[in-house]
């Protein structure tokens, strides 16, 4: 069965768990001095946040897999979108050791397909080693898209606007 992944970077780790505490119902069920996740299943949904760079906003979207053949699915159904892949066998992210598949969306989102084999006691290999620009693990290199776009997310107070029709716009 597949579980959406959504990993922010924030900025304040403890102000932002008592705001996703309140909104998702429940208490993280990992939480480090760097990092908070929670594995919800209404929605199922695996959510963390970071405070890993000075960066905030969206970090990485996915899907985490419990078996390996769904991994492989996953994997087909990005080649199938024909952009590059990363694939890491493995891996060790997030205080976990996993097998990964990367691709970066048109936009420039990076999408992560994982299965997740165990926990560790770091948030990847190097203790405090952390990818560029990134709060979470990502490729080794950069994976390659046809246009470079910048991830920028839409100001707030677009959202829920009024248009000169009156009508509201949403995100």
């Amino acid at each position: 069965m597949k579980r959406m992944h959504i990993h922010l970077r924030v900025a304040d780790l403890a102000q932002n768990i008592r705001f996703y505490s309140a909104l998702f119902a429940a208490e993280p069920t990992v939480v480090k001095d760097d990092y908070a996740k929670w594995m919800l299943d209404d929605p199922r949904l695996n959510f963390a946040i970071s405070t890993r760079t000075a960066e905030t906003g969206l970090d990485h979207l996915g899907f985490q897999v419990d078996e390996a053949e769904e991994l492989h699915e996953m994997q087909q159904r990005l080649a199938a979108a024909d952009l590059p892949i990363e694939s890491q066998a493995g891996t060790a992210c997030c205080y976990a050791r996993s097998d990964k598949h990367w691709t970066v969306d048109p936009q420039g989102i990076a999408w992560e397909s994982y299965h997740t084999l165990d926990s560790i006691p770091t948030f990847n290999e190097a203790a405090d080693a952390v990818a560029e620009g990134s709060a979470c693990c990502a490729p080794s290199a950069p994976v390659a898209v046809p246009v470079k776009i910048s991830i920028k997310p839409k100001a707030a107070a677009s959202c829920g606007t009024a248009s000169n029709n009156g009508s509201t716009s949403c995100c």
